[in-house]
């Protein structure tokens, strides 16, 4: 999937309704960035690392397929 231009230079996209994390390199599915970019209810983080989005309260999307870099990052590894 090719990054929205917004967000040309980060890889979690987070969505504020749901407070889901969405993984720009890995996901399956998007329809659901388009419809987030339409709403407007997007917010990234800094750093752009899975451990922040959770660390704000944030939940993995379950479309977006795990990749190993990212599961590496999310323990510190």
């Amino acid at each position: 999937m090719e990054r929205p231009v917004r967000f040309e230079h980060h890889r979690w996209l987070g969505d504020k309704r749901t407070q889901v994390v969405h993984d720009l390199d890995a996901c399956d599915d998007p329809s659901i960035i388009d419809e987030l970019m339409a709403a407007e209810t997007f917010i990234c983080f800094g750093p752009d690392t899975l451990p922040e989005a959770r660390n704000r309260g944030y939940k993995r999307c379950g479309c977006c397929r795990p990749t190993a870099d990212a599961d590496a990052e999310a323990v510190g590894a």
